[in-house]
């Protein structure tokens, strides 16, 4: 794609993300309605809503582009787009149904199957994530990086203590510091590997393109490594678009994370 056409589909994210996420604001801490789209997997009017405005907005600009977002049924058309959206209006519907703060709207776009733009915000506390590949990543307009933590021990992790206290590993791990409160939303879990405040994300089970996609570029661009725990790195826009596990910090803890964790058999989505 054009740099030209890169920088107007960012500057067409930004705007989109704003408006967002101030309609989401609208239904923030208020009796909105709930329901689920299936067992353990909660939506609000308020996600249905953003998820309306963006599809108005952004498939009226661009509408060559695929579309693939939460809120909406999957289509096979999306698979033979050269590029495509991807959308999650709210990012964190758990946190937003209990009033913390810790949601947001995460868009990317997706140019054969890589992410090539992404934007994320977080409306209550007003971060407007960016990236555009080659370009690095930024908040609210400035340059972000990753952290240097070359080690597990006592790296700022997000995940589960639980997770790496539990026996059956076949080496203890060491010492990391956890959130008091974790981020119900893996996009901005992401985000805040991708600007240095947190080390390093580990979830070890199914996330889906709109929970990774955007803030995937975002660690990139700010220097860091995404990939599943064996160290592969994310496909996208596939049949399935889903991904079989996430690890995402810079590229020494990284490459450290996985190596403790190739052990580890998960599905692969796409597998027949």
């Amino acid at each position: 794609m054009p740099v030209g056409d890169l920088h107007a589909d960012l500057r067409l994210l930004r705007d989109s993300a704003l408006e967002a996420g101030a309609i989401a604001m609208t239904y923030f801490e208020s009796n909105v309605k709930t329901w689920e789209k299936e067992p353990d997997h909660p939506v609000t009017e308020a996600d249905i809503a953003v998820n309306d405005f963006l599809a108005d907005k952004l498939r009226s600009a661009r509408p060559d582009y695929g579309w693939l977002s939460e809120e909406n049924a999957d289509t096979p058309e999306r698979l033979s787009c050269d590029r495509v959206f991807v959308v999650d209006p709210i990012d964190g519907t758990r946190a937003f149904m209990n009033g913390q703060p810790h949601f947001c709207v995460a868009l990317c776009v997706l140019e054969f199957g890589e992410p090539v733009v992404s934007v994320l915000y977080a409306p209550v506390f007003n971060e407007l994530y960016s990236a555009l590949i080659g370009h690095g990543a930024r908040c609210n307009g400035r340059s972000i990086s990753v952290s240097e933590k070359a080690e597990v021990d006592n790296c700022r992790m997000i995940g589960d203590a639980r997770l790496f206290n539990h026996d059956d590993w076949p080496d203890v791990w060491p010492e990391m510091v956890y959130p008091d409160v974790h981020p119900n939303s893996t996009a901005y879990r992401m985000a805040l590997v991708a600007d240095g405040r947190w080390d390093a994300v580990v979830i070890l089970r199914r996330k889906f393109d709109w929970d990774v996609a955007a803030s995937a570029l975002l660690v990139t661009e700010a220097g860091g490594n995404v990939s599943c725990h064996w160290g592969d790195t994310f496909r996208y826009n596939r049949q399935i678009a889903a991904q079989r596990s996430l690890i995402a910090a810079n590229p020494v803890l990284h490459g450290q994370l996985t190596g403790r964790m190739r052990h580890i058999e998960l599905p692969e989505p796409n597998d027949s």
